[in-house]
Parts: structure tokens; sequence; C-alpha cells
């Protein structure tokens, strides 16, 4: 899979975004003051939370599978970005060993390479450094441990490394001298040749007597200083038989990226080189065995570093004995043009060698195997007459069923396939039923290998639970339906959680966008979603996609222009939705994207939020100014401005639960922070307790508080961490610990609105972690907010109080929505003051029903609308049955949130599994897309289960 290629500067919104109106004229400054609101909940710390992830289950390239030669069950698997894990046998999982790296060490979690000692099995060293251009500012690194990746020891390099690089499956560059494993040796990238160690890693030093640094490059014009980066020293194979315990081995084979002189051998411990008489050229050498048992040293080769792409290539075999080499290279099946890398011997059974063609990938990729030193290969799979295809093997994929990606096969492929980037492959050297090897999205394995020798079916699957590394861009937890989390992601596009410890059947579909960017729901509708992206390779599939039923299904929108990337935005209740693409203007929608107007007065590439109450306020940023629509994203003004950022990462959150509620995070330099508006963008005031703060996210707030759980990634008092706040901001505490860093953690945050405590962070290749304490939260709405001043109270479990109303020269705020399904709502708002108009207070207390109904959108032959019934009496309704007849021949095309049947102008709606029961005072609302004809006037009556109710 391919995966970002460098942690960009993008700017997005988190999931919790959405809109209110408020009047124009909002120009303000932004002040560097701090808001505080007393509590009296009980503070909680890193020892209160525990940290595991959302499983995903992969999501990215494996470059290496490294099994220990010594000691049964021991392996270990590293990730171009996702850091490196350990295997568990008992528990069939992977364990993450570098979750310690900081924010300022981002870059030592792409791991180009990794060595388990065989002397000394609880020694394990791994070659850090994710790119070897300028997108990483670090140098590499030797990270040592002396307890299998519990805890680390760091050691600086000179030079950078490129876990993330072109090249990046090649290898191993890390090795261990069998013999004396105080000696190690790595092979560098960049021209900076082959390096050793004498003393277990804690110092290297070059080798100045090997003559070739291995100088080929992908595209010497990169401007990018990607693909023009020399690939280097790529592989060391030591030859133990020519060393003892204790003695150094003399013995060495080493492969650089050189079509002409590629293996290079020592047999004087390394003193002297020389390039291997006769050895094969014109290709580049990805993987180099040796076989001791023979004395046969197989070496894998592809016109490509890879790992995407490779054309050609050759396996060789070389007789160390003799010097003579011999080319074993498979037969392709139908002539099919590929290279070779993932190399394998059975250290049980000598002369049986398996290779990969890494860069199949139509109909599948490949594997062979030959049980006599390569002289005769049998393939995983041919073809049988075409498009049919005979299979060694049976795939069961059950454990991680996305991984079909949402593909029908085709006649002659298959979905899943086997993999594809195929470039680390191990056969257990204590085990020869056991083979486990790494695909671009995961890794897959087999117990029962050596059926392929009897011409027995043997099965493959998914060995990957544990291991995780997704990138994320970006977070969303709605209050309420059956999904706790959606997720927008890189490469596989996102998923949606109903169960966090569960893997999810399938990633967004209908369009599959390779990379979401953003991802937002309604906040008082949240079954409409919104999620936007960019493709990763070709595709001809829309970049906008839209739910009506919480994520569960999708349809794509059209696209404005070329329309791609950029953040996402939907209205509060559903009735537009605002996109602001990377390459694009900013536009809007009411009609889920089957037609887009650009928005007036707000800059191209604005990171955009809407109102998570006011359905016509949406709020944008761009270099250093809030921008402020009051009319559904049809214009904006500018708002705050002063002080604010100009350059960096962007986070812009409206809280849910009140009007006007913005939050503001990241930025560069002086101003990198957080900042507040409680007026709908009039002024931001600056949250002095935090000295730098790159998001911000909201939960269920903690007992005995009266608004949401704050969490952000910041620094508080020179300490990088992921903080809480349960007082507005005026105190924050660190959440995590310096074993629970988990590298940059500066894009997507958010908190469960329904479960207190919980956060859920995004990652850069190290997938979703999820922080939970077991606290119990506040009875207020998502995330305990009952409702400000001119602001609406909170949805969710036991209603808030709805808010005051505006205060003088303003309108007076609507009453608090009532609670969620089952629970008991809140109380109607105050009424507005001096000079103003005041708010709508609750329904009437003596009718047993009452019914909202609107029209939120309209278009020629169209229109969307909403209705929210509300239980006025004393007992509760149990499975509801709304109905209404429509007065000028509309009829309901698609409804959220229920379940329907129309005859003639007669509609009658049904509750959801989650709604269908109304305790007194409580609401349900359900949308719906309707056709219209020119007149779309509103019902005049409607009843719940056959008892007339009030409309108001």
């Amino acid at each position: 899979m391919e995966r970002s290629a460098r942690v960009r500067g993008w700017k997005a919104a988190t999931a919790v975004l959405a809109g209110t109106a408020l009047a124009a004229g909002l120009l303000g400054t932004a002040a560097a003051q701090q808001d505080a609101v007393a509590t009296t909940a009980t503070a909680v710390s890193a020892e209160d939370y525990d940290w595991r992830n959302v499983r995903i289950d992969g999501g990215g390239f494996v470059p290496s599978v490294i099994f220990n030669r010594t000691e049964p069950n021991l392996l270990y698997a590293r990730t171009d970005i996702g850091g490196a894990y350990r295997w568990n046998e008992a528990g069939q999982e992977w364990i993450p060993l570098l979750d310690s790296v900081g924010w300022d060490e981002w870059g030592y979690t792409g791991v180009a390479s990794l060595a388990t000692d065989p002397v000394d099995p609880d020694r394990v060293y791994v070659a850090v450094g994710t790119y070897t251009n300028d997108w990483d500012p670090n140098n590499g690194a030797i990270m040592r441990s002396t307890d299998r990746g519990a805890s680390w020891d760091t050691v600086p390099l000179p030079f950078k490394l490129g876990g993330n690089m072109p090249g990046r499956g090649m290898g191993e560059r890390l090795a261990i001298d069998p013999n004396d494993n105080r000696v190690l040796y790595l092979g560098a990238p960049s021209g900076e040749g082959l390096w050793r160690s004498t003393d277990s890693g804690a110092t290297w030093a070059e080798v100045a007597s090997f003559p070739n640094p291995g100088d080929h490059v992908i595209n010497p014009d990169d401007p990018w200083g990607y693909e023009n980066d020399e690939i280097g020293v790529v592989w060391v194979t030591f030859d133990p038989d020519t060393g003892s315990p204790g003695n150094r081995t003399g013995t060495i084979y080493v492969g650089v990226a050189d079509e002409e002189e590629s293996v290079y051998r020592s047999t004087d411990a390394g003193a002297t080189w020389q390039a291997v008489p006769g050895q094969p050229t014109g290709f580049l050498p990805h993987k180099g065995v040796l076989d001791e048992e023979t004395g046969d040293l197989y070496i894998a080769t592809s016109d490509n570093p890879g790992p995407y792409a490779g054309g050609d290539g050759e396996v060789w075999r070389l007789d160390t004995a003799s010097d003579e080499w011999t080319d074993i290279t498979p037969h392709r099946p139908g002539d099919a043009e590929y290279g070779f890398s993932g190399l394998t011997v059975d250290r049980q059974n000598p002369g049986t060698v398996m290779v990969t063609g890494y860069s199949s990938w139509w109909p599948d990729t490949q594997i062979f195997r030959s049980t006599d030193g390569g002289e005769e290969w049998t393939p995983i799979w041919e073809w049988a007459g075409y498009p049919e295809r005979d299979r060694r093997f049976t795939l069961d994929h059950s454990s991680v069923p996305w991984l079909t990606f949402g593909n029908q096969p085709t006649a002659e492929e298959d979905s899943p396939k086997l993999g594809w980037m195929t470039e680390g492959m191990e056969i257990d050297p204590h085990n020869p039923d056991r083979m486990l090897y790494g695909t671009g999205a995961t890794i897959y394995g087999t117990t029962e290998l050596t059926n392929w020798d009897r011409d027995a079916r043997f099965t493959v699957r998914p060995m990957i639970k544990g291991l995780e590394e997704t990138s994320v861009k970006d977070l969303a937890s709605p209050p309420t339906g059956e999904a706790h989390l959606l997720s927008a992601l890189g490469d596989i596009g996102g998923f949606r959680h109903t169960d966090i410890d569960a893997v999810p059947s399938m990633m967004y579909t209908s369009p599959f966008i390779g990379t979401s960017t953003s991802v937002d729901f309604a906040e008082l509708s949240p079954n409409n979603v919104i999620r936007v992206g960019e493709h990763v390779g070709d595709s001809g599939q829309a970049t906008v996609g839209f739910s009506t039923d919480g994520g569960a299904h999708w349809f794509a929108g059209t696209v404005p222009g070329s329309a791609n990337g950029g953040t996402a935005a939907a209205a509060a209740d559903g009735s537009r939705f605002l996109w602001s693409p990377a390459n694009e203007p900013v536009h809007f929608t009411t009609t889920f994207g089957s037609s887009w107007t650009p928005s007036q007065g707000i800059p191209q590439g604005a990171t955009i939020a809407s109102d998570r109450v006011d359905p016509q306020r949406f709020y944008g940023f761009h270099n250093g100014t809030l921008y402020v629509s009051a009319d559904g994203g049809a214009t904006f003004s500018a708002g705050a401005t002063g002080g604010l950022p100009t350059e960096g990462n962007i986070r812009l959150e409206a809280a849910p639960g009140s009007r006007g509620d913005v939050w503001l995070a990241g930025g560069d330099g002086e101003a990198h922070g957080l900042w507040r508006s409680t007026d709908g963008g009039r002024n931001l005031n600056r949250i002095g307790a935090l000295d730098q703060a790159d998001n911000i996210g909201f939960g269920r707030g903690a007992e005995g508080t009266d608004y949401h759980a704050l969490y952000s990634s910041a620094v508080v008092d020179g300490v990088r961490g992921i903080y809480r706040s349960d007082d507005v901001g005026a105190t924050w505490t660190r959440i995590n610990d310096d074993d629970h860093q988990w590298a940059w953690t500066g894009g997507a945050i958010t908190g469960d609105p329904r479960v207190a405590g919980r956060v859920y962070i995004g990652t850069n290749g190290r997938g979703i972690i999820v922080g939970e304490t077991g606290e119990q939260g506040n009875d207020g709405g998502p995330g305990g907010v009952t409702g400000g001043p001119g602001d609406n109270g909170g949805n969710g479990d036991n209603g808030g109080n709805g808010g005051d109303d505006g205060g003088p020269g303003d309108n007076g705020g609507n009453g608090g929505d009532d609670g969620g399904p089952g629970d008991n709502g809140g109380n109607g708002g105050d009424d507005g003051g001096p000079g103003d108009n005041g708010g709508n207070g609750g329904v009437d207390p003596d009718a047993d029903c009452a019914v909202a109904y609107a029209v939120t959108g309209e278009w020629p032959g169209g229109f969307q609308g909403g209705v929210t019934v509300t239980n006025t009496g004393d007992a509760a309704v149990e499975n509801w049955e709304l109905r209404w007849s429509f007065p000028h021949g509309q009829t309901i095309t698609q409804l959220w949130n229920g379940s329907h049947t129309q005859s003639g102008a007669q509609v009658s709606v049904t509750g959801a599994s989650w709604n269908n029961r109304l305790a007194p005072g409580a609401s349900a609302t359900i949308g719906f897309l309707g056709n219209r004809q020119e007149q779309n006037g509103a019902p005049s009556s409607f009843t719940l289960n056959g008892a007339s109710c009030v409309i108001g």
C-alpha cells in the first residue's frame, strides 16, 4: 500500500465540526486572554488511562518479517512509518515496540532495518529514520534493546536513514555477526557506504575499505529529493561457518544498489572487500540469503529498487565453494513482467528456497518454491487456460474482511489478492510449515507450508492482529447512532467503527477515495455525513461521498471542477454541506452534492468548520483571519484577526451544544496555541495555560462539570503530551506518559460524547489510539453541555437545560433540545434580556405530543425536510408511529433515523432501533429527501400512535 510520502502540512477540521448563525459585521481582534469555568470534577492523570488501538489490523506496507535464528517463536516485523513489532505467540498478536518515540523524533518510527541477536535473543536493534531528504529534520539512529524492545537506548548516526524511501523493502541493511555479536554492520543510503560497530552498537564507524556506496537513483531530476537519492548499501549476509563463537565471522557478503557490480565479499572479517567474480549484471540485488548447509548464496534482483515498480529481474545462485553463478530465474506464468525480491530458505530442509515476484500486480502477486536449489520451481498459482487459474492455496481473510477493498473479483483475479509489494518473506527457521510475508496492507502467513510439496492445498490467512499502521487524517465521534467513530485515513480511505475492538467489515466505498482527508457529521442529525479526499494512483471515482445512515452506506457526489482533498463541514441539521478542497475554491451544496455553488468572501485553501447548533453558521480560517458565514456558507465575512497563526497546521472546531462556541488550534512560532471564541467569531481569546497546541477535541464531560472534556496534543510547561482539561481550558493534565507518545500526534483528536474519559488520537503510522478511564460522566448533552448564553441545550443522554436567551441587543436563542432516545429532555430556555426578542420555551406541557416540521433545502423538483416529534405526555411511547399527509403531492425518496411507507399523500414513519421509544419529554428527529411540484406546503396535522399532536 502506497504510504503518504511525508508528514504533510495539510489543514483539516476534525469530525466534530458543524454550523450556527449569528449576525454579520464580525470584525474583531484576537485577545490574549483565557476563559475559565470553575469545576468540581475529580482530576484524572496518566495513571488513570489505559491505551490500546482501535482495531483495523494492518493498513500499510510491511517491508520485512525477521525470525530469530536460535529461539523459536521470537520474531519481529518492521514497518515503513509505523514502528517495529514483536510477535506474541500466546496471544497470536503483535506487540508495538516504538510507542515511546516522541514528537521531536517522529522520524524514528520509520524502520529502515531490524536485527535480532542470534547469540543473545534478548537483544534487538532497529535502524530508524523515515526520510533522507529534508522532510525529516533529524539524522537516523540505531536503537538498541536488551529486553526485546521493552526499552531502548538510542545512538544517533551522522547521516539519515530512509524507512519510507525507495528501496525500503530491500535488505536487511542491519546485521549481527552470528559468532561475535558485539559486531554489527549497517548498509547506509545516500552514498554513506558501509558502517560497522564493534561494541554492540554503542559506537559506529564507516568501513573505509568498502569500495562501493551503491549510487543507483530512480530519477536524478526529482525536485523533491525523494527519488534522486542514492539507494546505497542494501543487505549484509554472514557465513557463520567461517568463524567460531567469540571470534568474528571471516566471510561476509554485501549487496549494493549498482547494476554492474552489486555483490561484494570479505574473507578477512571485513578488513578488505572485493566484487564477487562472474556475478550477474543489469539488475539491483534486493535480497541476498545464504543456505549455510549447501553453501549456496541466493540473490533476488529487479530493475527497480521498489517497493512499487519493477518490470524485470532475475534470481541467481552462487556456489560459494567454486564461485560458480547459475541463473535460476523461475519461469513467469504467462510471460508476465516483474522483478523479484522476497527471498527465504528453509533452515530445516537444505536446498528449499522461495522467492516472490514482488511487483507482480496482475492478476495477483506471485510466489515460487523450489526444493532443489532453484533447478525447478512451482508457482503458487498458474494459468489453467485463460482466464482460469490453478491455485495451490486457499485464502481465508475472514479475520480482516476489508482486505477485499470492496472489489468484486473478475474471472482472472481474486478478491482479496495474495498481496502486492511482497518484499519481505520468511520461512520460520524452527518450523518449516510456518511462513509469513508482508504486503502493502497486511501480513499474510500459513502454518501448512509443506503441503505445497505434497500437492495439497494450504491455507493463507492474515497474521496481523495488533499491528496497526494507518496514517490518520481526521476523526469524528457522533453523539448518537450505531457508530462510535468515523475515521479518515491515508491510502485505505477510512472506517465506520460500531465496535472499536472489532475489525470493521469494510472501509468506505461508493465511492472509494484512497486517502480521505476530512469527515464530518451533522451534529443534530448525525446520520448525515460527508467525507472528502484524494486518490492514491489512478481512479475515476468521485472525491466526495455522502451518507444518510451514519456512514453505513455511501453515495458519490458530483465534484466541483477537479476538487480533491481539503476539509468538509456538515450543517448542524444536515441541510447543507461545505467543502474547502485543496485545489479549488470553497463550495456549498444543499442537494447532497448533486450541485455545488461557490462560496463568496473566503479564500481558497481555508480550513472550514460548522457551528454545531445553528445550521446557517459556518466558520473558516486562513492566514491569520477567522471567517464567518451566517447564511449557510453562501457568503463569509472576516471576523477575528490579529495575533493568530499565519502558517502551520490548523484545526478549527466548534463545540457541540453551544451556539457560536469556536476553538482554533495550531500554528507556528509565537502564534502556536489554542484560541476560543464564545461570540461566534468576533473575538478569539488565547488559552494561556498551553505553550503550544496542535489540535482540539471535545468529549463527554467529567462528573460534576457542565462543559465538555477538552483534549489536545500540546505543550504545557515545556512538556509535549496528550492533555485533558475539565475546566474549559483553565488547567490541563497530561494523560499519556513517556512510554505512550506515538511520535507525531498533531492531526486528529476527539473525545467520545457518549463515554466519559474516552479519547481517540490520530497518529501518522500507528493507527488510531484510544484511551479510556472507566470514569462516570455528567448527565448533560454530548460532552455534558448545557446551553450557554444565546445557545440551545445539548442533545444526548439526559438532555441539558436550554440555554439562556441572547443578551442585550441580540435575538434570543431557542430553548434547549430534548434529550436523546429514552431520556428526559431539558427545559426550554429563558426569555431574552431587556430590549431583546425572547426565545421559545419548551413545547406545550398539556399536549401528548408536539411536532416541528421544516423544509431545510429546496431545488427544482426536489427538497430536503426534517420532522422532530416530542413526547409531551406523562408516559413513555413505545414503538412510535408518526403519520401525516402531504398537501401538494410531495413524495419521500429517502429517509434517515427511521423507516417510512407512503400511500398517495399519506406518510407513515416508524423509529429506528435506537430511537423507537420516547420517554416523557424525549424527542426524535427524522430527516428525508423528497420530490415536489411547484408548491411545497407543510402538512396541516400529525398523529403519534393515533393521537393528534401540537404543531410548532
